[in-house]
């Protein structure tokens, strides 16, 4: 069975094609709701191999073939699905052309699977390319040349959406680790880093830190605090003039605002959140350069976070609003996320606080009934305040699975900064394959 697709980008083809030849490329075009990970990137598109390992560590082992490779225009992977016990072919030819204005991207698939199951992956490949090319022209000025970015936590689904879209941009990922090394690594002690630790660096982009999500132990509390306050106030030290760009949390505006609308500019609210995202900023702000704190809101992806615990439950008909479903839930779409990112090492004018969601908060009701319209299943079943009490304890549930903040992102609005997933149905049809281009919704403004 042949399957062909193609788009249409504005960018020229040997800058489109050089994306596809640089690391993180396959990263970028996984699609989320299947359960895959990269396990070895191709190193050449003309003669290389890539592996991406499934569930129960079944490897999909893919062969650029020599022959049939053009520089520019054409590559070729070839492989067998490990989808039956007969092993499933699958040749995929992957061309460049060059059409007034850009490049068209076409993509020649030649396997027994059904066109229908494929289709979906692709379509997200191309608004994955359509957006990564879409931020990196509108900031291009900002940073015409190839930059050296540190992270801390660059193994996580942040870190690792944000490191494949800047390798493959053409930046060069320098991950700050706390043991082992290796190429592109330096080691990163919490308690003391080395003083030069920022040398050649063109900025620093902070992430690590403990999950917050988890019953409210004073165990657990330690943990969220300690790993951030301190930490990020000894590398902020060291960073020097560097841009430090650090992850922060609209937990800073407390567990329950009622309807006010919050900006960059509202107060600080109370708990243990807030306190501790007190801290972290003050401590980012102990950088002698730039800083920003990027204020993040509930993060949508299918392969983590929020969306990604509660998906199976939705898919099977057993979702539904949490705790009454009045609460403000502040979103943003996972790859919007990365664009925040770069846009806050590039851009000079976003310094201090930023907050990181989509500009049309919703309630939690109305999140639990769009995905279940998304999924095509009921959202009825209302979840119960106590369910949330016995996995975070109380005063996790009201921190983090009730939490009501509805918070705006003025600082981007006065930019003009433009979101991949303005609303969130388009969101959470991207992240789970439920969408083709042409029935996401789009805000007007």
């Amino acid at each position: 069975m042949g399957i062909e697709t193609s788009t249409v980008l504005s960018e020229p083809r040997e800058r489109v094609f050089a994306w596809h030849a640089r690391p993180g490329a396959l990263q970028r075009m996984l699609p989320p709701w299947v359960p895959m990970s990269v396990a070895q990137e191709s190193g050449s598109l003309a003669d290389g191999t890539a592996v991406v390992e499934l569930p129960g560590g079944v490897k999909w082992t893919a062969h650029h073939r020599l022959g049939d490779y053009q520089e520019g225009h054409r590559f070729v992977d070839e492989s067998e699905l490990p989808l039956t016990r007969s092993r499933v072919p699958w040749r995929h030819e992957h061309l460049f052309e060059d059409v007034p204005g850009g490049t068209r991207v076409i993509d020649r698939i030649t396997t027994p699977v059904p066109s229908f199951t494929v289709r979906p992956a692709l379509a997200y490949r191309y608004r994955q390319l359509s957006g990564d090319f879409a931020i990196a022209a509108e900031l291009r000025e900002l940073a015409p040349d190839p930059l050296t970015v540190g992270m801390t936590g660059s193994s996580g689904l942040l870190g690792s959406a944000l490191s494949a879209f800047l390798t493959t941009a053409g930046h060069r990922v320098v991950r700050l680790v706390r043991s082992g090394g290796g190429a592109h690594t330096r080691v990163w002690d919490p308690a003391d880093p080395a003083e030069d630790l920022a040398e050649g660096l063109d900025a620093i982009v902070h992430l690590a830190g403990a999950p917050i999500a988890g019953r409210f132990t004073d165990k657990h509390r330690r943990a969220v605090h300690d790993s951030r306050v301190g930490p990020t106030a000894r590398l902020a030290r060291v960073a020097g003039d560097v841009p430090f760009i650090s992850a922060s949390a609209i937990g800073l505006y407390g567990a329950d605002r009622g309807d006010e609308t919050l900006d960059e500019n509202a107060s600080r609210g109370d708990g243990f959140l807030a306190d501790v995202v007190d801290g972290w900023e003050a401590d980012a702000a102990q950088a002698a350069g730039r800083h920003v704190c990027v204020r993040t809101g509930i993060v949508q992806s299918a392969a983590g976070g929020a969306l990604g615990l509660q998906r199976p439950l939705f898919a099977a008909g057993l979702g539904g609003p949490l705790a009454g479903g009045d609460q403000w839930l502040s979103w943003i779409a996972l790859d919007d996320m990365v664009d925040i990112y770069y846009r806050a090492i590039v851009d000079e004018r976003l310094s201090g606080p930023v907050n990181a969601v989509a500009p049309h908060p919703v309630r939690q009701l109305d999140w639990a009934t769009t995905l279940g319209r998304v999924l095509r299943r009921p959202a009825r079943v209302p979840t119960p305040g106590f369910g949330p009490r016995l996995l975070l304890g109380a005063d996790g549930a009201k921190e983090v699975a009730e939490a009501s903040q509805r918070v705006v992102p003025a600082r981007l609005a006065d930019l003009g900064h433009r979101f991949r997933f303005p609303l969130l149905e388009g969101a959470l049809r991207h992240e789970l394959g439920k969408t083709t281009d042409d029935t996401i919704p789009r805000a007007t403004a």
